[in-house]
């Protein structure tokens, strides 16, 4: 309660009003063989997000927290009611044949998730959660990790919705082509965004640009997230304090890239729903904080002694 006392700048914190911003998008990379699904996926889900029944969306209930999915570029996708539209283009690009988008196509996703949180802030959110969903994205994080952290794929890739390990050598392999195709520059963290990232990681790295700007407590989700975090952070170390990791997933460059933002994630779950279950997971563990930051008695009005330090190591 510390930080978003500090970052709302009142000591009178709330979080009555909390949102899920869950992006989606295609990603051409899919053409090879990284993942179990085929594309369509993305659409479907997008559309059980804003119908109430995915994954997200009972935990969500359950925290009071408001799903809102928005369309980055979903492959041949149709208005649904319920779906927020922001699209750039028709899904990226293969990133093992080049730039998964062109540089304004990225800045353009940027600006449009950074707009999209001030919204919300402005409809007076207290908090927002942010995620996914974007078949494929683990492996444009992958790649987006290991250029940032100079980090082999071997590394930074995991079996995502559970690859076999044929499928996982694809997937590094393909990595390793889309780094050495694209040559991203770990010194400029949008060149490394558009040319082996999403349309989906460019949004939610401008949202998280877009919340801090505004004080807004941002709750990141689990790889692909804390990717578009890392990404925000290069840009913008100061929004760091508006960040607020939600979990450790199954995917083995999440907890790298946790450390590379240099902050704690409580829940270490072995998740890896997506769809940001991880970020409203966080939710209940704040509000039990909150409720001790609200209600909890002092020492001094119980009657205890003040403990005094001793010094020492732990």
């Amino acid at each position: 309660m510390e930080r978003i006392a500090a970052l709302t700048g009142s000591a009178d914190v709330h979080l009555d009003r909390r949102g899920l911003l869950v992006f989606c998008a295609d990603n051409g990379v899919v053409a090879q063989g990284v993942t179990q699904c085929e594309s369509y996926v993305t659409a479907h889900v997008a559309r059980a997000l804003a119908s109430g029944r995915s994954s997200a969306n009972p935990m969500a209930g359950l925290c009071r927290c408001e799903v809102f999915p928005v369309d980055m570029g979903i492959k041949d996708f149709a208005p649904f009611p319920g779906v927020i539209s922001r699209r750039v283009r028709n899904g990226t690009a293969d990133i093992t044949k080049g730039p998964a988008m062109s540089r304004e196509e990225c800045l353009s996703a940027m600006e449009k998730g950074a707009a999209l949180a001030q919204a919300k802030a402005d409809e007076g959110f207290h908090i927002l959660a942010v995620g996914e969903m974007g078949i494929g994205n683990t492996t444009t994080a992958a790649a987006v990790l290991s250029s940032l952290l100079k980090l082999s794929p071997e590394r930074t890739a995991g079996r995502g919705a559970g690859l076999s390990d044929e499928g996982l050598v694809r997937k590094i392999s393909a990595i390793h082509r889309a780094l050495k195709v694209n040559a991203p520059d770990p010194g400029d963290p949008v060149d490394v965004l558009y040319k082996v990232g999403g349309l989906d990681i460019a949004a939610m790295c401008g949202a998280y640009l877009g919340g801090a700007a505004c004080g807004l407590p941002m709750v990141v989700d689990g790889l692909i997230s804390a990717a578009a975090a890392l990404l925000a952070l290069r840009l913008c170390p100061n929004v760091k304090k508006a960040l607020f990791l939600s979990h450790i997933s199954s995917e083995p460059a999440s907890a790298l890239a946790a450390k590379a933002i240099g902050l704690d994630a409580p829940i270490h779950a072995g998740m890896h729903l997506g769809e940001g279950t991880g970020a409203i997971s966080l939710l209940p563990l704040l509000d039990m904080a909150l409720s001790l930051y609200h209600s909890a008695q002092t020492f001094a009005q119980l009657g205890i002694e003040a403990y005094t330090p001793q010094g020492g190591t732990c």
